[in-house]
């Protein structure tokens, strides 16, 4: 989890509950803020000064505009944008309702894109280096099960709009290839967290039993896929770095 070297003197970063650090005590069925986050041990590995403006239940539209309000006097040598989770997901309890309606995400994938192709570019303008980060993947019968309380009758609703209990893997990893297009046509660097879950034998064993929020030990796997970002792209960042 070392870092060659400071890449920065002050790290914005900008995302939803992952990366405020919300995780799920399991027995409680609570979710609280883990003091080893990504962005705490960050801040530890780097040394840099870490301002974390994440927001529980935020999508990219809320991140957008809080960028564009701190921005300014943040000034970031690095904006960490990490979006996705929440901009991908239902109204699961009107689907429930009304199963054989039309339903759209939260944020139509479109219009993520164009969200998230603005901020990279914002963050350009203000003279800091943009990094977007890939989705760390979900699990899909955990989240199913997770928002439909145990309700066989809300399962089976659901389920005639949604057909299949995959397609919610499928359907969130589409807006972590948008978040890695993005970065590619943008030239911007991707902190690949995505690919540090599915590289170890069993991904969901780093995901709650929510089956969306990283566990402790998930956010040591999005901790270094962020670290090997900076160091991989030591020349995009060697104006700042140490």
């Amino acid at each position: 989890m070392e870092t060659k070297s400071t890449p920065a003197q002050t790290i914005l970063i900008v995302g939803d509950s992952l990366s405020k650090g919300v995780s799920l005590n399991e027995e409680a069925k609570r979710y609280f803020f883990l003091k080893e986050s990504y962005a705490n041990n960050l801040a530890k590995a780097t040394g840099a000064d870490v301002v974390n403006l994440s927001k529980f239940g935020a999508t990219i539209d809320f991140g957008r505009r809080k960028l564009f309000e701190k921005l300014e006097t943040s000034k970031p040598d690095i904006v960490l944008i990490e979006f996705g989770g929440n901009d991908c997901d239902f109204a699961w309890d009107e689907i429930a309702k009304n199963p054989l309606s039309e339903h759209l995400p939260k944020t139509p994938l479109n219009e993520y894109e164009a969200y998230l192709t603005e901020m990279v570019n914002m963050t350009r303008q203000a003279g800091a280096m943009p990094v977007v980060m890939s989705l760390p993947p979900l699990n899909a019968v955990s989240y199913f099960n997770w928002f439909t309380q145990g309700s066989r009758e809300k399962g089976d609703s659901i389920l005639k709009w949604l057909g299949d209990v995959s397609k919610i893997y499928w359907w969130h990893e589409r807006y972590s290839v948008a978040n890695r297009s993005v970065a590619e046509a943008c030239g911007v660097p991707l902190a690949d967290a995505r690919r540090y879950f599915l590289k170890t034998p069993d991904y969901r064993a780093y995901i709650c039993n929510d089956g969306i929020h990283p566990n402790e030990n998930g956010h040591r796997l999005i901790t270094s896929s962020v670290l090997d970002c900076f160091n991989k792209n030591a020349v995009l960042f060697k104006r700042i770095g140490a």
